[in-house]
């Protein structure tokens, strides 16, 4: 079993990795409503917003993106990028988080 002081870290890793989950959401609807011209990025609300969700995702992704094949227009590195946060969660959780 797992000392307290492990316990709270893996508990503080755990919801780092969701937060993270949800800001990697955030930015792919964000792009896709920036592409689909449902928003207007000359505003300087969804500029902010826009350019901070792909500053905090864009390191990861690019990563990513080195190792998965060319796809066109899709990018898949969101979607390798949640599994990869999925996998890690339930690897903590099964060490006794």
């Amino acid at each position: 079993m797992l000392d307290a002081a492990t316990h709270s870290l893996f508990y503080l890793i755990l919801k780092i990795v969701d937060i993270y989950s949800y800001v990697i959401v955030a930015a792919v609807v964000m792009s896709w409503l920036i592409q689909f011209n449902m928003v207007n990025r000359s505003n300087q609300f969804i500029y902010m917003m826009a350019d901070a969700l792909y500053r905090m995702t864009e390191p990861v992704f690019r990563r990513i993106r080195r190792y998965l094949p060319d796809m066109g227009g899709l990018d898949l590195s969101p979607i390798v990028v949640i599994f990869a946060l999925f996998l890690l969660k339930d690897f903590m959780r099964r060490l006794g988080v």
